[in-house]
C-alpha cells in the first residue's frame, strides 16, 4: 500500500512506515469498521434503545488528546438527532477535565451514558474516567468505543451489567505514535452505532480515496513551501476536527511547527494575530447553508488581506461569488452531506500535511518525539483519590 506516491523503502528507512500505511489504508478500514457495526447492531440496539429512550438522559462523550476531540466532532450531530427528547443532552468533556474535576463534571442523580473513546484503553485518565462515574453516579451505563482487545479498558468493562464495548478491528490499533486509522474509525464507529445520518460506506471511502489520488502534487508543494505556522478553522462539529488536525501538525513535526484551531466566527477575537506571512490557513467549510454564510465571510476577508496562503476545503467547487482559488480543495461529497461526514474525509488531508511537514524538518513520524517528552501512551499521570484519608 502506497501513499502520495511515496516510495515504500524510503518512507521505512526515514521512519514513517506505520504512518503512511495506517493513513492509506482508512477508505478501507471505514468499511471493516462499518461492516463490524453493522454485525453488532442487534447487540447495539439492545443496550442503546432503552437508554435512549430515559427522559433527561444525559451523554457524555470522553476521550484524552484526540479521543476527546471525537467526542467535540460527534456532539453536535448527536444533539440534534436526539434533540426532539425531552431532557436529553449531549455533551464533549474530556477525561482530563473529569478526572482533576469530577465534582464539577459529573452530576449525581442524572442518568448518564459515559462513552469513553481510547485508541489502547490504557490511559490513567480513561481508566480514572470510568472509576469515577461509577463511584460519583452510581448507576452509570457506559459505551466503550476502543481498538485494543487487550486493553486494560474492555478487559475492565467487558463483562460489566452496565456497560457495552464496541471492539474495532485490529488495523485500526495505530502502530504509530499518531492516531489516524483509529480516530477516523472510532469517529465512525461511533457515528454508526447511534445511527446519525452519512453517506452510505462507500461514498465516504471513494471520497477518501479521490482525495489521495488527486492531491499528492499540492500537498507535495505545500510541503516545500517556508511553512512556519498552521492554523484550522471549523465550525460546529468540524472546530473538533480542527483541533486534532492542528495536533497532527504539532505532533508530527514534534512541536516544530505551530498549530492552533478556532472556529472562523472566533478566529477573528484576538487569535487571528497568528497570522504572519508564513501561515497556511485550512479552512474547513460547512455543508450547512446558513454556517456557510460566516465561513465564507472570513474565507473571504482573509484573502482580502493577504496575510499567508488560505485553503478552503469544501464539498462543492466555490463559485465566484464564495472566492474560487486553485488552492481550494474539493472533497468528492455530496453537497447535502452532514458536517459529519465531511470529518474523516478532511482530516485524511489534513494527515498527510503533517505526515509530509514531518518529513521534510528530518524527523520520523513513526515515533516523532525524539526527546520522549510525549508517548504514544501517556506516562507520568497520578490518580489521586477523590476522597484522600485524613493526616
Amino acid at each position: 500500500m502506497t501513499l502520495l506516491h511515496l516510495d515504500a523503502a524510503d518512507l521505512d528507512r526515514r521512519g514513517a512506515a506505520h504512518t503512511a500505511r495506517e493513513i492509506a489504508q482508512q477508505p478501507a478500514v471505514w468499511q471493516a469498521v462499518h461492516d463490524l457495526v453493522r454485525a453488532r447492531r442487534a447487540a447495539l440496539d439492545a443496550f442503546l434503545r432503552p437508554l435512549l429512550a430515559l427522559p433527561e438522559l444525559r451523554i457524555v462523550l470522553t476521550g484524552a488528546g484526540s479521543s476527546a476531540f471525537i467526542g467535540q466532532c460527534l456532539a453536535p450531530a448527536l444533539l440534534q438527532q436526539l434533540g426532539a427528547r425531552p431532557g436529553v443532552r449531549v455533551e464533549a468533556i474530556a477525561t482530563t477535565d473529569i478526572v482533576s474535576n469530577p465534582a464539577q463534571c459529573l452530576q449525581p442523580g442524572v442518568p448518564t451514558l459515559l462513552v469513553s473513546f481510547a485508541r489502547s484503553g490504557n490511559s490513567p485518565e480513561s481508566l480514572a474516567a470510568v472509576e469515577l462515574a461509577d463511584a460519583t453516579l452510581g448507576a452509570c451505563h457506559h459505551l466503550a468505543v476502543t481498538c485494543a482487545a487487550d486493553g486494560t479498558l474492555a478487559r475492565r468493562l467487558g463483562d460489566r451489567a452496565r456497560a457495552h464495548v464496541l471492539l474495532l478491528p485490529d488495523e485500526t490499533n495505530d502502530r504509530s505514535f499518531a492516531m489516524t486509522s483509529s480516530f477516523t474509525g472510532m469517529l465512525l464507529a461511533a457515528a454508526w452505532a447511534f445511527e446519525l445520518p452519512l453517506p452510505p460506506v462507500a461514498v465516504l471511502s471513494e471520497a477518501a480515496s479521490a482525495l489521495l489520488a488527486a492531491e499528492p502534487a499540492r500537498l507535495a508543494a505545500l510541503s516545500a513551501q517556508p511553512v512556519e505556522r498552521l492554523v484550522v478553522l471549523g465550525s460546529n462539529g468540524l472546530q473538533g476536527l480542527a483541533k486534532e488536525a492542528a495536533l497532527k501538525m504539532l505532533e508530527l513535526t514534534d512541536g516544530r511547527l505551530v498549530a492552533l484551531a478556532d472556529s472562523p466566527l472566533g478566529f477573528r477575537h484576538g487569535p487571528k494575530t497568528v497570522l504572519n506571512e508564513r501561515t497556511l490557513v485550512l479552512l474547513l467549510l460547512s455543508n450547512d447553508s446558513y454556517t456557510r454564510r460566516y465561513d465564507l465571510d472570513l474565507l473571504r476577508e482573509l484573502r482580502r488581506q493577504g496575510r499567508g496562503r488560505v485553503i478552503a476545503l469544501s464539498t462543492s467547487a466555490l463559485n465566484g461569488e464564495e472566492g474560487l482559488a486553485e488552492d481550494d480543495v474539493l472533497i468528492a461529497l455530496p453537497v447535502n452531506a452532514p458536517d459529519l461526514a465531511l470529518a474523516p474525509v478532511a482530516l485524511v488531508f489534513a494527515q498527510c500535511l503533517a505526515m509530509l511537514a514531518s518529513l521534510k524538518l528530518g524527523i520520523t513520524p513513526d515515533n516523532p518525539s525524539a526527546s520522549g517528552t510525549v508517548t504514544r501512551v501517556v506516562s507520568g499521570v497520578i490518580i489521586h483519590p477523590l476522597n484522600p484519608p485524613a493526616p
